[in-house]
């Protein structure tokens, strides 16, 4: 059997498997086989030589194009191609068969709450809780650290599980302490900053962040205190990838994107991110004042 037929043969092994996979991502059968399509254009187009997982990579291929197709359907604010996805699966002009196929296996009311997250959201979340995929393996996809994959994929499976109680209060809240950091942190108000820090606080910032400055590490919130005592002097608030932080622009450039952890009142963990791929790809919107 020459290579081109084992790819093949491998290929449409895995069909049903990445169909449904893009299908869960895009909420959208078309969107969906187009994606498996491009999948299957990749492959022939790649060395696989070294690949030792084939299904898995395939999975990979897909779950990229998905989040590319989710972005850019964002950017241009429209809505899937086909109708909604509950009359999609619904429609009796579409095949019965596979139309029952789909709905039995995803669930109407799943697919109608995984559009109403962000995409990275969505796409850590099917790939994890779906299929199983490491949240090692999901974040280069998503142009996230594992931890930020993982964060991603928990707010979504609560979400999608309808334990994130009293939203609006609650992400108002959220915002209410984000403010008093950034306010504490540009007037040097040491006392301010340890009253919303959390006693364990932890600051994260990714390899391209860390030489901006002195900002390795920290945990405490004394240590965290002191390294934010005085900056965010530019900082703004914003809404990252559906939760509260702050963001960096010089020159309306984006530069740096900090997330906050809020927990009890307190902030717990400060991730800082200035790494260009990520900043490229993340969903973040500036809070009015």
């Amino acid at each position: 059997m020459n290579e081109k037929k084992w790819l093949a043969d491998q290929f449409e092994a895995n069909r049903a498997h990445l169909r449904a996979a893009a299908y869960r991502m895009l909420g959208s059968r078309s969107e969906a086989e187009d994606a498996v399509q491009e999948a299957w254009l990749r492959l022939n187009r790649a060395d696989t030589t070294d690949v030792g997982n084939l299904g898995r990579w395939l999975t990979t291929v897909v779950a990229r194009i998905c989040l590319d197709m989710l972005r850019a359907r964002k950017t241009r604010r429209e809505e899937p191609l086909e109708m909604p996805v509950h009359a999609a699966i619904a429609d009796p002009a579409n095949d019965p068969e596979r139309d029952a196929a789909f709905a039995e296996s995803v669930g109407v009311a799943l697919l109608v709450v995984l559009q109403t997250l962000a995409p990275a959201e969505r796409v850590a979340f099917v790939l994890h809780d779906m299929f199983d995929l490491p949240f090692d393996d999901i974040a280069p996809i998503i142009g996230r650290t594992s931890a930020a994959a993982r964060q991603l994929a928990s707010r979504a499976r609560r979400r999608v599980q309808g334990t994130e109680e009293a939203p609006d209060v609650d992400f108002s809240h959220k915002r209410t302490i984000a403010e008093a950091f950034l306010t504490a942190s540009r007037n040097g108000d040491l006392k301010a900053l340890l009253a919303v820090l959390a006693p364990d606080v932890v600051f994260r910032p990714d390899a391209t962040a860390a030489r901006f400055g002195p900002f390795g590490g920290r945990r405490g919130a004394f240590e965290v205190a002191e390294l934010f005592k005085g900056r965010a002097q530019a900082a703004e608030a914003a809404l990252v990838d559906g939760e509260v932080g702050f963001i960096v622009r010089i020159k309306d450039e984006l530069r740096v994107v900090v997330t906050l952890t809020i927990a009890d009142g307190r902030v717990t963990v400060i991730d800082a991110f200035a790494d260009p791929d990520y900043l490229e790809h993340v969903d973040y919107s500036v809070l009015s004042s």
